[in-house]
């Protein structure tokens, strides 16, 4: 019985202080809106990007992680930069190409040389 008695005063005493801490709340309530953070180190916009820029390159944290217009902005200016690199060299590969070709073509179309008898070149 004692036990019992125990149990109940323990429950009660637990059940009060659950109670005080969710109707109080608290002094101060809920927590102040923080001023969030921008990205202070954006990617440099006179030149293009490097290896160190991405690197150095660090989000700022939300609440919930990073703040997604930061990093979207980032890997756009990333995915673009990159696209234009791409087009570059596929039109660098294609020039060479093209300079290989004329060079094959030349080589192809000139008269070819043979030594005569006395070992000089005949034209």
């Amino acid at each position: 019985m004692v036990m019992f008695l125990f149990l109940v005063v323990a429950l009660a005493v637990v059940v009060a202080a659950v109670t005080l801490g969710v109707v109080g709340g608290g002094e101060s309530g809920p927590l102040p809106e923080a001023a969030p953070e921008r990205l202070q180190d954006p990617l440099p916009p006179d030149r293009p990007v490097d290896r160190a820029d991405v690197e150095s390159l660090r989000f700022p944290v939300a609440p919930r992680g990073y703040r997604m217009a930061d990093v979207d902005d980032a890997l756009g200016r990333l995915a673009a930069e990159l696209a234009e690199r791409d087009a570059r060299i596929a039109g660098l590969e294609s020039a060479l190409a093209g300079a290989r070709a004329a060079a094959h073509r030349q080589r192809a179309e000139q008269p070819r040389t043979e030594p005569d008898e006395g070992g000089e070149e005949q034209r």
